[in-house]
């Protein structure tokens, strides 16, 4: 065998063969993400029923987002861990968990960052509209233009941008902590297939539902009532099917854009016994 070509069995397969294989090979996770996301939901709204009338009660409404907020971290990266194929002795799985609050932090504040240019879209179209020349204010900048153009960016950045740069540093603190393999997820974020997989999940999960409450109500009450749980759950469902093969799909771009030789302390090189790997 040599060593300096050594390759993980995976870049032989077809990308989608090998994303499927990753899906059907760790279906409790792929699972969990659907139920164990529900009961968090459902735990969370719940949480906000909490009476505080006794001290109990209080700490009750303290400890239960802590909880929720170990479950979910626990729940996303073990599935990051578990659809990567990590065997577990790079970092214990609490470490990669906790990590992800980094991540998590980070993504909250782009987030707060593009709430605010949001609330000052008005403003900025308005004043760049009032510096145009006469002939180009009435045609080209026109208010409405500049704010749809500006609306169309915030979009793009929130729910494209932020997610594809988030998600890979994510995926590698789950498995690395912080001894991060900055030069792979480089490669990953400079894969044009991740950015159009990043672009089609936006689309599905974010402008797809927003379709499904776009008509005017009409029926019962209780018709009302359903279409909007049916509703629902189709953007539940959406989002969460998107979000695994996501991470999927990152977990299979990170093992096919890596070097042919790997690099020190991110892939393990295969053991001598396996005849599987290696051979050319």
């Amino acid at each position: 065998m040599n060593d300096s070509k050594a390759m993980s069995p995976h870049l032989a397969l077809n990308p989608f063969t090998d994303l499927f294989r990753r899906l059907r090979s760790k279906p409790a996770w792929v699972a969990a993400q659907f139920w164990a996301t529900l009961l968090l939901v459902l735990a969370g709204v719940a949480w906000t029923r909490l009476p505080d009338k006794h001290a109990w009660q209080v700490l009750l409404s303290l400890l239960v987002p802590l909880l929720l907020v170990i479950a979910a971290l626990a729940l996303e990266a073990g599935t990051m861990r578990a659809l990567a194929d990590d065997d577990g002795k790079r970092v214990k799985l609490v470490l990669g968990a906790a990590t992800l609050l980094v991540w998590v932090a980070v993504f909250w504040a782009c987030w707060a960052i593009l709430d605010w240019c949001d609330d000052r879209i008005p403003q900025w179209a308005g004043y760049l509209n009032s510096q145009a020349s006469a002939h180009t204010r009435a045609r080209l900048l026109t208010y409405e233009h500049l704010q749809r153009w500006f609306t169309l960016a915030e979009w793009v950045l929130r729910w494209i941008v932020v997610p594809a740069k988030v998600i890979p540093y994510a995926m590698a603190s789950a498995q690395w902590a912080w001894r991060l393999p900055f030069r792979r997820v480089l490669r990953l974020l400079w894969n044009w297939r991740w950015w159009l997989a990043v672009v089609l999940a936006a689309l599905v999960t974010v402008a797809l539902p927003g379709r499904f409450f776009a008509g005017v109500p009409h029926g019962t009450v209780a018709h009302q009532i359903w279409a909007v749980v049916l509703k629902l759950a189709g953007a539940f469902l959406l989002a969460l099917v998107c979000w695994v093969l996501l991470l999927a799909w990152a977990a299979v771009l990170f093992v096919r854009t890596q070097r042919s030789a790997n690099p020190v302390n991110e892939l393990p090189l295969p053991k001598s016994g396996d005849d599987s790997v290696g051979k050319a």
